[in-house]
């Protein structure tokens, strides 16, 4: 190949990587936090507060154990610096995790499951937490498809619970 071939290669690469980015999602408060790749993010209704209370229930009434729960602006408070709200819920299933972990022990590195409520910049809350069907892509996890499908429900169901506006 000569070396002038090898330069309109680059060049047209370059080009379409341009355009690939010009098309990427960006920050947009008025749709929502920008696309994370495995990070699904639902919108509440409610305040910050009744958000994280009601995440705190719904994580109880699907009978998970809630490992930790770690308040982010409190701890930046900690150090004489600011955050907006951003609570963070760890709880999960270990007969859940475990079997995930058997196929692909990495799983670990994000097990147990996570759950965010946080404030953006413009006040609204979020409920944010890890796609399953992502993770386990990630990990290679074979063969434990409806398990994935199982804990995407219980998640989905308890961002759902947290987000939506009282009855």
């Amino acid at each position: 190949m000569k070396p002038l071939r090898l330069v309109q290669l680059g060049a047209a690469l370059l080009l379409t990587l341009a355009s690939a980015a010009a098309l990427a999602p960006t920050v947009s408060h008025a749709d929502g936090p920008a696309a994370v790749d495995g990070l699904v993010a639902v919108q509440s209704s409610r305040d910050f507060a009744t958000t994280v209370a009601q995440a705190e229930q719904a994580i109880a009434g699907r009978g998970l154990t809630l490992m930790a729960t770690v308040d982010h602006a409190a701890n930046a408070q900690t150090v004489d610096a600011t955050l907006r709200p951003t609570t963070l819920f760890i709880f999960g299933n270990p007969k859940v995790g475990t079997q995930l972990m058997h196929v692909a022990q990495t799983t670990g590195i994000d097990l147990p499951m996570k759950l965010l409520v946080w404030q953006d910049d413009t006040g609204a809350v979020w409920v944010s937490y890890n796609d399953p069907a992502w993770l386990g892509g990630r990990h290679h996890v074979a063969g434990k498809d409806a398990l994935l499908t199982k804990v995407q429900g219980a998640l989905s169901g308890i961002a759902a619970d947290a987000a939506r506006a009282a009855k």
